[in-house]
């Protein structure tokens, strides 16, 4: 009986034993690590960017509006000034 419990207890450090040693250790956490992915850094935006408020569409209306509307100011005034100056001429 001690027999059998002796080369139980051999082939229990034999396959024990290897795992544990500092050499396989590190093997063994490498490969386990080599197999994760880590984050991806496709499509990965900067805190600035993340945060930057995006204009609504009536902001971007208004926006352009604003930007257009010193633009018709203008246009307005040479139309009238060039009706005002046909109508002297006229009259």
């Amino acid at each position: 009986m001690s027999n059998a419990w002796n080369q139980a207890r051999r082939m229990k450090i034999f396959t024990v034993g290897p795992m544990t040693t500092s050499e396989y250790y590190g093997w063994w956490s490498k490969k386990v690590n080599d197999n994760i992915l880590g984050p991806s850094q496709e499509g990965v935006r900067s805190m600035e960017e993340y945060l930057q408020v995006v204009p609504s569409e009536i902001e971007i209306v208004k926006q352009d509006f604003e930007k257009r509307n010193p633009e018709l100011g203008k246009k307005i005034e040479q139309t009238v000034a060039s009706r005002d100056s046909r109508g002297k001429k006229q009259g």
